[in-house]
């Protein structure tokens, strides 16, 4: 039972960089000096009668995601000099070519997402529609796809992240929502 909470724990770890650049969006809507970047994705334009992504979907999200994502994996770098990191971790950090690795999970983290809201402005679904598990999990799936072109890692990790993702999505929007930080529960 240890092994099985010590490898959902290293899968988390892992994958802190992603949480953390996934839940930067909503944290940054309100600081004046970013609505500079305020500026939709996909700059208004429409495939059809739809928006591409939406008007929520901006360039200020997506460059506070990636700044915050590549922090937390330079610090997760930096922690695996001591031992326990280095026990707890799942990938190499003293190897892995970090740029590399950070850039390929920002851009996970950004293409999961904007993929999910593609296909909600196809399904004509407003932002903040509920779209279950996808809307839990899109950056998961973003990161498989993209870090899987550059790490092999067992798809138990991937299987993990993918089902952990989805609950812990779900307590921390909810916790969001409560907060006013988010506009959706789920």
């Amino acid at each position: 039972m240890i092994e099985i909470i010590q490898f959902i724990l290293s899968c988390l770890y892992f994958f802190a960089p992603a949480y953390a650049a996934n839940m930067t969006p909503p944290l940054v809507r309100h600081i004046p000096a970013l609505h500079f970047f305020d500026v939709p994705v996909d700059f208004g334009r429409k495939l059809g009668n739809a928006r591409i992504f939406g008007g929520h979907k901006t360039w200020r999200g997506v460059a506070a995601s990636s700044l915050v994502g590549i922090i937390f994996v330079l610090f997760q770098k930096w922690l695996f000099q001591f031992r326990y990191a280095k026990e707890f971790s799942l990938i190499d950090y003293g190897t892995v070519n970090i740029w590399l690795f950070a850039v390929l999970l920002v851009l996970g983290v950004a293409a999961g997402d904007l993929a999910a809201a593609f296909v909600k402005r196809r399904r004509r679904l407003e932002p903040g529609a509920p779209f279950v598990p996808w809307d839990q999990t899109n950056y998961v799936i973003g990161c498989f796809v993209t870090l899987g072109l550059y790490l092999k890692l067992d798809p138990d990790i991937w299987i993990t992240l993918f089902f952990m993702t989805f609950f812990l999505h779900l307590l921390f929007n909810r916790l969001g929502y409560d907060l006013g930080l988010h506009k959706a529960k789920w």
